[in-house]
């Protein structure tokens, strides 16, 4: 059989014989396996979650079975692909996903907001989809663990079908199935009240309603608190808090926010469909012009370009706030810990002892910790005066003074530098907290830590500097504030990566830091690890004004990158029309080619940019450019089905009749391919030859009947395509169709 990614529907039986034997262990869990598998013979990678065997004699996997068979009957962008069933194995097998879960990104990156929206908006139309099917197709697991990610961390819902609701089991038996999955954070209320009604659709929204909150502050809902008291609070209509999500936020966040109060709201009627929620969440999203997907053609595995949209990996100080103590530590019992978490401020100084500041709870967390995190700086003054360790540090390497810094405590961090807090010391990643205090913007902060002998070099363990934190997240005052701190040779200082401060400014087009970086001496020609320059990223990102700026600063504007390609070629590749003006104004060459042969033009032509491609044409681009293998621009439009390009191109004079080199296609023969009827009739009126033969002596007319596209073949007909001719294996266009099985267009040839 074909590859998988053919028709939609398609559902095979796997054997364990069709993979290549070096199954890789993804995953583990109580219920099986993930592997990722190597199809033979193309290569492809897919997932393989293979079930325990024990679960089968419950009809688990046949219900599983039944699931899968349903959902790959179509096929959504949102949806994770089902390509079959591996009975061998007890296993399903589907798509790959590259970059894993989204629970796992929201643990080690920091995601700008409109990655944040775009996120919501994609893991809602996925949901909508699952809705929409005749019945709707619940998921009832749904979680951030089970949303999954592609290479370009663009967003697919899975493991729908896991659990199911059936009458005769009954609620305990259904909350026994969602409890074992560690879903507790994800139940609505109805499900474990004495409400009568079935799980239905409003189920998903609730689910959805804690997604979005975990998007958006990038925490766990309902840390360290016990399954009861998750259940009670939730009951008693309390959710995940909404004062969690960062104050330094865009104004569409109140709507973003409004919308999921409506999904996790307490009486399940008044949950909206997820129809209506796309269409809100899409009017949101349109608003922070939330980037496309970028996938360059044939990129080196491996070779990845960096996320524009991520902060650099980080671990997020993970200390719970007052309510949600960890069970284990006994607060509802510890009668210290239980004054803070009501806040009783008075009672908590006049109560605690020199004893409980020595004591060490969950995580190595002190006493101190807890206060910090509490907010009252008496309550932390007089902890401090009974012998606390002001640099005391958790597990994972947390000061006290990290903490005040996380919640910006200005009159807490000022005690703690007062009582010695070390602002030199690092975390398990060597964060210090003049790093969040930079990544956050808070320049009143960063300057009472630098007062206090912060290090303003300090480098965390993949070499990020709080320098790199501040450009990237476009905080100019806590810049100018390091800056003055900092040696003129620090500024072109590189992360691991190899990104300078102008790199990351650029990237996110922060032009007052990049001037500002620039007139301080900033190198705009540092290359990083992947010889890109500040201007490759602003050109790729469509960032106008920085671009200007820095080829006003005596850049190299035709530097390539390791794969060869320009600003130009970058800016072409996603459509930045005006930036492609201004580089070529500047001298840009119209025509570098990229390792691969490709030109500008090219890229254009590929993405079906053909505004851009009139600008580049305008400008003294080549049409007839040949590429890899001799493809030209308008090979390249055909073979992607961009009709509207290929008819600018052929008025711009591209040769309709040029072959590429190795198998002497002409772009005729790459439309019929296609199946691109509309740029097959551009090319038939610019006088496109029907009768062209490639190295196999086959005629467009064979391709378009191999192919199965019935007005393909009867535009050639009536332009004189010759129904006779013969291709190497002596076969006619008629010959081609019947063992194709095409028999609409054998009829048609037989005339």
């Amino acid at each position: 059989m074909d590859c998988l990614d053919g028709f939609p529907g398609r559902f095979r039986n796997f054997n364990k014989d069709d993979f290549e034997s070096d199954w890789i262990k993804v995953a583990e869990c109580r219920f099986g396996q993930l592997y990722q598998v190597k199809l033979k013979p193309q290569q492809k990678k897919c997932a393989l979650k293979s079930f325990d065997q024990t679960l089968c004699a419950n009809k688990f996997y046949r219900k599983i079975i039944e699931e899968a068979s349903n959902i790959a009957k179509v096929r959504f962008k949102h949806i994770v692909s089902i390509y079959g069933l591996c009975s061998e194995a007890t296993a399903v097998v589907m798509e790959y996903m590259t970059n894993g879960s989204l629970k796992d990104l929201l643990a080690s990156h920091t995601l700008m907001w409109p990655k944040k929206f775009q996120m919501i908006h994609e893991a809602s139309m996925g949901m909508n989809f699952l809705h929409s099917m005749n019945p709707p197709l619940l998921h009832l697991n749904l979680k951030t663990a089970n949303i999954l990610l592609d290479d370009r961390l663009h967003v697919k819902i899975s493991d729908f079908g896991v659990i199911y609701w059936e009458e005769s089991m009954g609620k305990e038996l259904f909350m026994e199935h969602l409890t074992v999955r560690g879903n507790i954070s994800y139940i609505p209320p109805e499900t474990f009240t004495q409400c009568p009604d079935t799980p239905g659709t409003t189920f998903d929204v609730y689910s959805f309603g804690i997604v979005m909150w975990e998007i958006l502050t990038q925490q766990k809902p309902y840390t360290g608190c016990s399954m009861t008291t998750v259940l009670l609070q939730v009951s008693n209509g309390k959710r995940p808090c909404v004062k969690m999500i960062p104050e330094q936020k865009p104004k569409e966040c109140d709507n973003m926010i409004d919308i999921m109060r409506q999904c996790w709201d307490q009486d399940h009627r008044k949950r909206p469909q997820f129809s209506e929620t796309v269409r809100k969440i899409e009017a949101l999203s349109k608003v922070l012009k939330i980037p496309g997907p970028i996938q360059i053609q044939n990129d080196d595995e491996g070779q990845k370009s960096d996320y524009p949209w991520l902060v650099s990996p980080i671990h997020k100080i993970a200390l719970p706030e007052m309510p949600d103590l960890p069970s284990d530590d006994h607060c509802a019992s510890d009668s210290i810990l239980s004054l803070l978490c009501k806040k009783e401020f008075g009672s908590f100084r006049h109560s605690v002892k020199r004893e409980h500041v020595y004591r060490q709870f969950s995580g190595k967390k002190s006493l101190l910790h807890y206060t910090v995190a509490s907010g009252d700086a008496e309550s932390v003054k007089h902890v401090l005066s009974l012998g606390a360790g002001v640099n005391c540090a958790t597990a994972r390497g947390y000061t006290p003074l990290f903490i005040a810094v996380m919640h910006r405590l200005h009159d807490i961090i000022s005690l703690l530098l007062e009582h010695g807090a070390d602002t030199t010391q690092g975390d398990e990643d060597q964060w210090t907290a003049l790093h969040f205090a930079a990544q956050s913007g808070d320049n009143k902060t960063v300057r009472l830590l630098l007062d206090k002998g912060a290090v303003a070099e300090a480098r965390e363990k993949t070499g990020w500097m709080p320098l790199h934190l501040a450009c990237q997240n476009g905080h100019e005052t806590v810049v100018r504030l390091l800056l003055s701190r900092l040696s003129e040779e620090a500024i072109g200082e590189r992360e691991a990566q190899g990104r300078t401060p102008l790199h990351l400014a650029s990237a996110f087009g922060h032009l007052n830091i990049a001037k500002l970086l620039l007139s301080q001496g900033a190198d705009p020609n540092a290359t990083d690890r992947s010889l890109s320059t500040a201007l490759h990223l602003s050109a790729e990102k469509g960032h106008n004004r920085v671009v200007r700026q820095l080829m006003n600063s005596k850049v190299s504007i035709d530097s390539a990158d390791s794969r060869g390609y320009t600003p130009l070629h970058l800016a072409a590749l996603n459509a930045h029309t005006g930036i492609c003006r201004q580089l070529l104004t500047k001298g840009a060459s119209p025509d570098c080619r990229s390792l691969q042969g490709w030109t500008p033009m090219h890229l254009a032509a590929l993405r079906g940019h053909e505004v851009t491609v009139l600008q580049l044409e305008s400008q003294g681009a080549c049409v007839n450019a040949g590429g890899e293998n001799g493809w030209t621009p308008l090979h390249l439009a055909c073979h992607h089905g961009k009709p509207e390009v290929v008819a600018k191109l052929l008025a711009a004079k591209a040769d309709p009749n040029m072959s590429e080199d190795s198998e002497g296609w002409t772009p005729l023969h790459v439309a019929c391919s296609s199946a691109s009827l509309p740029s097959v009739l551009h090319l038939i009126s610019h006088h496109a030859d029907v009768n062209a033969v490639n190295s196999g002596n086959a005629t467009p007319l064979h391709l378009a009947a191999q192919h199965g596209c019935m007005p393909a073949v009867k535009a050639l007909l009536l332009n004189g395509a010759d129904r006779t001719l013969l291709d190497s294996s002596g076969s006619t266009a008629r010959n081609v169709a019947q063992r194709c099985e095409k028999w609409d267009i054998v009829q048609l040839l037989e005339k």
